[in-house]
């Protein structure tokens, strides 16, 4: 079981950093799908500050790929999923979400980010 996990950690490892020039060829600062709303991604994460437009609050979804944890310790996948900024951000308050913090030891990159409005 340990091999298995070593050399799940190595292609994970080895796919992640063919991905990293991708990611960092797409970071950097982008108009999101709602007005006034600025998205900054980057290699490992996102950051977002709406303005209001009509909304109350929104959310940060961070698209990511790599090694993840898909169950108690020491359960380990790779593949893509997904990172959100729960609990709702209200409107012109800065947030931040990052690939990292779903397990120990996990590695992963950014592949896209946006917001989504909730209206009240």
């Amino acid at each position: 079981m340990t091999r298995t996990i070593a050399a799940a950690a190595r292609v994970a490892a080895a796919g992640v950093f063919g991905l990293g020039f991708v990611a960092i060829v797409g970071s950097g600062a982008a108009q999101a799908a709602p007005q006034d709303c600025v998205v900054e991604r980057d290699l490992v994460g996102a950051s977002a500050t709406c303005q209001p437009d009509g909304g109350e609050n929104y959310v940060l979804h961070l698209d990511c790929f790599g090694l993840r944890s898909t169950g108690p310790f020491p359960m380990y996948g790779i593949g893509p999923y997904t990172q959100l900024s729960y609990p709702f951000t209200p409107t012109g308050q800065r947030t931040t979400v990052a690939c990292t913090g779903v397990g120990p030891g996990l590695i992963a990159v950014a592949t896209n980010a946006y917001v989504e409005i909730y209206r009240g």
